[in-house]
């Protein structure tokens, strides 16, 4: 559900439907004579991301009590094709979509939950959803594009789009399969490399490799969540990996693949070819959430803990979507997103883009605010007593000196 690949790859692998979308700002700058929108978040080449930065960016907000720029859910909402399906970024929205605009299923989710999160754009996220399912495989998932094989990642951004909408993801089935269906046949066996993980897809000769990505993402996707995931219940940290025989097996499979990738350290690794290891930042911040809706909470704290000391540089480099990311991990493990290692998240995510209309109260502060309600009402009533005492002692005081000789 982050980015997993550079925009070169991005492009090519679309064509064939394997690829997952961008979900940091890692592309170069457009030149001046491409000036981009004002409306948008980040200022990186959005030919990739736009639209899916920018539904991260306005859930991100929308969860902490921002009420996003009008403006900038006016351009989401206009990037929409006539069929209800997006693409990453059309520069031109007069002009209508066609063979050529490259819409994915990936890019649709995405603003269908902000969307739905919003509120008041049913229009759009009907018609999305519409589309959606008419690129469902006859597996019951999704690929990146419509067409292409199904994969983890775009069936799990799918299902969390689908329950947004209201829609009961596992009553969403082509030929008789479910988008949960298809997630267990991308589900490892408990025996053997990569127990209890999710691959991203078969590879070629037809067999699963564990994916930390796409475990992270086949999680959230098996409990029927979202990029915005609540905490689930605590006590999954030792569960062990039994024969999913269901979703929610394969999510606690999965969890434990997590758990075990995360311990050594406290993050996932980006091994690319010919380059040394390197911490995955985005790709930790999808698997706190995982974790923590999951309910595997201590693994989920400590690697948060790592984040709060780490992700910061990363997060400024590669955008709004990168903010939200670290928003939704701070979210689903009840922290605090505007005090995260000392960096307000929610602040550095607001400046990537237009200013927002108002902040709401933040559900933390809401909570805050009623633990505290009581005891402030009482020391505002002995305040109010001792300002009515000192004001009767000052007119009985005036009246005894007016009444001496």
């Amino acid at each position: 559900m982050n980015v997993r690949r550079s925009a070169a790859v991005l492009a090519a692998v679309a064509v064939i439907g394997a690829a997952t979308p961008a979900a940091a700002d890692t592309s170069p700058s457009p030149s001046p004579s491409q000036a981009l929108p004002s409306a948008l978040y980040g200022d990186s080449d959005p030919q990739y991301d736009g639209v899916w930065r920018q539904s991260l960016a306005l859930l991100a907000q929308h969860t902490v009590g921002v009420e996003p720029s009008k403006a900038a859910v006016d351009w989401l909402t206009g990037q929409q094709c006539a069929d209800g399906s997006f693409a990453p970024y059309r520069a031109d929205t007069a002009a209508a979509c066609d063979a050529k605009t490259m819409v994915d299923t990936n890019q649709t989710a995405a603003a269908v939950q902000a969307l739905a999160a919003l509120g008041g754009h049913d229009d759009v996220t009907e018609k999305a959803v519409g589309w959606l399912k008419s690129a469902q495989n006859k597996d019951g998932g999704w690929g990146y594009v419509a067409g292409g094989a199904s994969d983890t990642n775009s069936t799990s951004v799918v299902i969390g789009a689908l329950a947004a909408a209201g829609e009961k993801p596992a009553e969403v089935k082509k030929d008789g399969k479910s988008p949960y269906d298809a997630l267990l046949r991308l589900a490892l066996p408990c025996e053997g490399d990569g127990a209890g993980a999710f691959a991203f897809q078969p590879d070629k000769k037809g067999e699963l490799v564990a994916n930390a990505d796409a475990t992270a993402a086949g999680v959230i996707g098996s409990l029927g969540a979202g990029l915005v995931a609540e905490p689930g219940k605590d006590g999954t940290e030792e569960a062990a990996c039994e024969k999913a025989d269901g979703p929610e097996q394969a999510a606690a499979n999965g969890a434990a693949y997590l758990t075990g990738a995360l311990a050594e350290n406290g993050h996932l690794t980006s091994a690319l070819a010919g380059a040394e290891d390197q911490p995955d930042y985005g790709n930790t911040a999808d698997a706190v959430v995982a974790l923590a809706a999951q309910g595997a909470g201590e693994q989920a704290d400590k690697s948060l803990s790592w984040l709060e000391k780490n992700a910061a540089g990363w997060a400024a480099q590669s955008g709004p979507a990168a903010y939200a990311q670290l928003i939704f991990a701070a979210h689903a493990t009840g922290a605090d997103p505007r005090d995260f290692g000392g960096t307000d998240l929610v602040k550095q995510l607001g400046a990537t883009g237009p200013a927002a209309e108002k902040t709401l109260v933040a559900k933390s502060d809401e909570r805050k605010d009623e633990e505290s309600e009581s005891g402030f009402g009482v020391w505002w009533i002995i305040g109010i007593c001792l300002v009515a005492g000192i004001g009767i002692g000052f007119l009985i005081s005036g009246r005894t000196k007016r009444q001496q000789p």
